[in-house]
């Protein structure tokens, strides 16, 4: 029986030294390598940043409550739970997990992935749900320089822009007078259920509709959500006639046409979307029936994780930050050329052990 010899370990543990060097040298050849788009997507969400920040002076400067608990951030628009506009249940993790400004890098991701350009026209429907991704979604239809028809449900589900006072029309009210923001609500609902403040009591939708009236902005009110449908629909129509994307946030009822409807298309971009069996017909079905592209954010923790973003974050990650920035790769030149080096090595080590087994079997037969 061969028995190693001293030369023989000898060199093993020098290949397991070299071995470590090399491992060493390839995994400090990382490069850090910006994603496409980077500029564009750096100016949206120091955009978005910009438009948090001024929403929070303002608060402050308003002397407006902020629950240190729910809104660790201190953004200031994070709203309370239940408020007479309060329509639905609402994710705290979602909706802490919004306030990320890198959230609007997303979003020029996903309007590059529709082949966006400057002067393109976009149809947006939004509730007062997630403050923060509206923005975002108008950040970086800013930076592209992107034409916006934007229509709101004013209600917002927990811990959205439930304050009555500071509703999202008031919020993008004060951004766009304050120049950060260019664009404006074209027309409000109430929302909520069938998109008339069903679930909500008479005070709730009063106080709906003087936020609507004091931000100038066109009600539709029609006697069922059908109805609500079709004076959207003509509401954009009658702004373009033609749109490049559509992009919904949250989960109206006059965008989606039902809850079932909401969870029948999954979060992101869709060139096409079939939808032959769905009875009611939300604007974004419509839409889509037309050949638009689709944009849908609803599940935004669940968007976060696809993009690498992480959820509910103390402190708001810094501008820049996460994978939709920059890429880390490895320097493949240097990788091949350690992994030969380490073959070679081996090699050299099997050569020479089964030279001194060779050697030894023949001391033995003499």
């Amino acid at each position: 029986m061969f028995v190693p010899s001293a030369k023989s370990n000898l060199s093993l543990i020098i290949l397991f030294l070299i071995s470590i060097l090399l491992f060493v040298w390839v995994n400090n050849s990382r490069m850090f390598i910006k994603e496409k788009y980077y500029s564009e997507k750096m100016e949206a969400a120091l955009l978005m940043e910009q438009a948090v920040d001024a929403l929070k002076e303002y608060r402050v400067f308003r002397g407006a409550y902020c629950d240190p608990e729910n809104d660790p951030n201190q953004s200031g628009i994070i709203g309370l739970k239940e408020t007479p506009i309060t329509t639905d249940r609402g994710s705290l993790e979602g909706k802490l997990t919004s306030l990320n400004p890198n959230f609007a890098a997303v979003m020029v991701s996903m309007f590059k992935k529709a082949r966006l350009s400057e002067g393109d026209r976009i149809a947006v429907s939004s509730t007062g749900s997630y403050p923060a991704i509206n923005i975002a979604v108008y950040s970086a239809a800013k930076v592209l320089g992107l034409k916006v028809v934007s229509i709101n449900s004013v209600g917002a589900s927990m811990f959205g822009a439930t304050d009555p006072e500071f509703t999202w029309l008031d919020m993008e009210s004060f951004l766009y007078e304050e120049g950060v923001l260019p664009y404006k609500t074209k027309a409000a609902s109430i929302g909520g259920g069938r998109d008339l403040g069903r679930g909500l009591n008479i005070l709730g939708r009063d106080m709906i509709l003087k936020a609507i009236e004091r931000n100038d902005v066109q009600l539709v009110r029609e006697n069922d959500l059908a109805g609500n449908i079709k004076n959207k629909m003509k509401v954009y129509q009658d702004s373009y006639k033609k749109y490049d994307a559509y992009v919904n946030i949250g989960g109206g009822l006059s965008s989606i046409g039902s809850s079932i409807n909401g969870r029948l298309i999954t979060d992101g971009y869709h060139r096409n979307i079939h939808n032959n069996n769905i009875p009611r017909k939300g604007t974004m079905f419509e839409f889509a029936q037309n050949g638009t592209p689709i944009i849908h954010l609803a599940d935004i923790s669940g968007i976060a994780r696809s993009y690498e973003l992480p959820q509910a974050p103390v402190p708001v990650p810094e501008v820049g930050i996460g994978r939709i920035f920059v890429d880390e790769r490895y320097n493949v030149s240097i990788a091949i050329i350690a992994l030969i080096i380490l073959c070679a090595l081996i090699s050299v080590v099997i050569f020479f052990d089964h030279s001194q087994m060779k050697l030894h079997d023949d001391e033995v037969n003499q």
